[in-house]
Parts: structure tokens; sequence; C-alpha cells
């Protein structure tokens, strides 16, 4: 159906919340949102009251003398984004979106403000800065890059560290899963990558329907539980003796673990936990894509195909500090690699690349084998993440 000037629309129901700069609108069908800024929102208020195409843009070009507008752009937009329910009358055809169904309603939103209130936050946040005084106090407790390296054994150390990790990485985002629910919203668990790292996500779609001063809650609950799991194995370790070698050698490689992890949460090019904490703060919703606008536009070699910088009045600041942000976590990640885990690679090549050798009766060999099929489900988990990843941008 063309639209013209003398079209008047109606939108699919939408719920309209004010956020810090602009407004988050809600396809009530499909659950999807939508960021406005308020012509925006003045349009699809006069549409929704009937008025043509034509009357709303001479009204808005009074009220918006500085804003270019054209409706019939904007409602083209609407229509591509499935939010236009009728043309003069005319239902218009929308494929059915359903919504995405989220669990966890088992769980008692008094559970999780159990976890997370004005109390708990506060003593999360002492934690952190106790757990940084102990660093300070007893350097020998930072993390190094053999504390995975517990047994002789290279397949019990893999064992270990990856039933850490799946742990703590559970522990941590049972903490989202808890912060959502205080909140009464409902969510999942999904598998994803870092990098070259499996992980799990936790589903927070629906926090746009809280008010930005509450999301920080949601974004930095799952550092929260690490900073107690971490505070507990510093201490654990601090007060072992030194005939407990087995406990004081799987509390290094816990410290290892989390340790590592909340540093990587610092390389918010990765649109980790704190990037979206980052991004709520400075109420620009779209802050990695208009900093690599940037970016490209600064180092044009970087893009050939360079277009002209889209980022809205008065989020340069914001935007030209996430891009230093993003500066520095590259520069984290190359030394965390560099530190922790090449190193690591190296050592367990040396040790076990000489079990292939060995009769089938060693037991060397079977730990560089077994050793090799470890990796290769950690290679298979992130080939289908990365799968996953792909089929999601094609659709």
């Amino acid at each position: 159906m063309v639209l013209t000037l003398d079209s008047y629309l109606s939108l699919v129901p939408v719920e309209i919340r004010k956020d810090k700069k602009r407004f988050i609108i809600e396809d009530q069908i499909s659950g999807d949102f939508y960021e406005m800024p308020e012509i925006c929102i003045d349009a699809i208020q006069l549409m929704n009251q009937g008025e043509q195409l034509g009357e709303i843009e001479r009204v808005l070009k009074v009220k918006y003398p500085q804003e270019e507008v054209d409706l019939l752009n904007f409602a083209q937009q609407l229509m591509e984004l499935d939010l236009i329910d009728s043309i003069n009358g005319t239902k218009i055809y929308r494929q059915e979106k359903q919504k995405e169904k989220l669990g966890f309603l088992w769980i008692s939103p008094n559970v999780g403000k159990f976890f997370f209130n004005r109390v708990t936050c506060t003593l999360y946040a002492a934690l952190f800065i106790l757990n940084i005084v102990i660093f300070i106090r007893y350097p020998s407790v930072f993390p190094h890059h053999d504390d995975i390296f517990i047994f002789d054994i290279m397949v019990v150390n893999v064992l270990f560290w990856m039933v850490f990790t799946f742990l703590f990485v559970l522990i941590h985002e049972f903490g989202h899963v808890l912060a959502m629910r205080a909140f009464e919203l409902p969510t999942k668990l999904e598998i994803g990558h870092r990098l070259f790292f499996v992980v799990l996500l936790t589903d927070m779609s629906s926090v746009w329907k809280l008010a930005p001063k509450d999301r920080n809650v949601l974004f930095l609950a799952g550092l929260c539980f690490d900073t107690v799991l971490l505070f507990i194995s510093l201490v654990i370790q601090l007060i072992l003796s030194d005939g407990q070698w087995l406990l004081s050698g799987l509390m290094h490689l816990a410290v290892f673990d989390i340790v590592l992890r909340m540093l990587f949460q610092c390389c918010i090019y990765m649109k980790t936990d704190l990037y979206f904490v980052f991004e709520n703060i400075t109420g620009c919703y779209n802050l990695m894509e208009n900093a690599k606008q940037t970016i490209r536009q600064k180092f044009s070699f970087l893009n050939s195909n360079a277009t002209e910088e889209v980022v809205f009045f008065g989020e340069k600041k914001p935007v030209f500090v996430y891009s230093v942000f993003y500066f520095l976590g590259v520069i984290l990640t190359v030394v965390l690699y560099l530190k922790y885990y090449i190193p690591e690679i190296i050592y367990a090549a040396k040790k076990l690349l000489p079990g292939f050798v060995q009769p089938p009766t060693t037991l060397i060999f079977w730990d560089a084998l077994v050793f090799s099929l470890q990796v290769s489900i950690f290679i298979a988990l992130l080939l289908y993440s990365w799968r996953k990843k792909y089929l999601l941008k094609k659709m």
C-alpha cells in the first residue's frame, strides 16, 4: 500500500516509557524494544489520534523548527519495524512474532530481593573494596599462570578448571537471574561466547521495562556474586596451613578463574556487564556502534567506505570516552593473553606433545589423548556459539 501525506495510520499496541535522554517503546505483541526521540513519540501519538501524515508533519515542523521532519520516511521505518496496524482504516498484514518464552518464574521475587536490596548491595561493595585491600596487603595471593596446574596429570588439571569455571559462571549468571526475579522479570540462560571463551548468558531483554536507575543492579548482579566467591576463596587461602596443599591449590585455582573473569569484564569492547553499566549511565544505547563509527572516521584506513558520522546531539563526549576504554580493553586483553593464557598453552604443549609418541599403555599417552578430547569439546561449543550468532545476524 502506497503511503502519501494524506494517509493516516494506527499503530499496534505499544507502551512508551520516558528514559534518560529519549523514550523506550515496547511492542506489546512481540516484546521488542525500540529507542526513539521525543519528536517520534509526538508523531506516534498524533497518528493514534487519527491525524493525517501531512498534518502531523506540519505540526512537528512548527514545534521542532531545528529538526528535519519527514513523516513519509518515518512511517516507512515504522512499517519495516512491523509497528503499523492499519493504513487508512485497512488492516496491514503483519507477520506474527511470538514473544520468546522466558522462564525462572518459579523463583519467587522475594528470593531475588533477599540477595539484592540496599543492605546487600552495600555489602557487595564493601567486599569488593576488601578484596582489593587483601591483594595489596598479600600480593602472593594474586593469580599466577601456573595456578591451574595443581596436579602432574594435565587431564585432571583441566577437569578441575572446567568444573570450577562452569560452577562459577553458573553462580555469576544466577546472580543476574535472581536480580531479574527481584524485579519480577522473566529470563533464561543460553550458551554464548566472548572472543574464544564459551560462556553462559542471561537473557536480560526485559530490563528495558525498568527505570534506568534500577538497571545497574541487574547488570552488576553477576559481579556481586563473583565478589563474594573471591572473598571466600582469598580468606580460605590465607588461613590454610602449609600442609593443606590440595585445598590451597584449589583456592589458588578459584582465585585465578574469578579474577581473570572479572578483569575481562573491564574489556567493554566485548559488550560485557560493565559495558551495559556504562551504556546505562550515559543513556547512549548505541554506544558501541557509534564508537566504532567514530573510530572509523578518525582512522579512515579502517574502512574505505566510511560514511558520515551519525551520533546524536550530546553523545559525542560519552562516545569519545567509550572509544578510549575500547582501546584500553583491547590492550588489557592482549596483556591477559600474554601473561596468563599463552604461557599456559606453551606449558601444556611441552608437557603433552611427547605423550603422543609414547605407547598406548603409558599414562602420559592417555593424558595427552584425553586432554585433546577435552579441548575438542570446548572448540565444538565455541563453534556452536559462533554459528548461532552468525545465523541470528542473517535472520
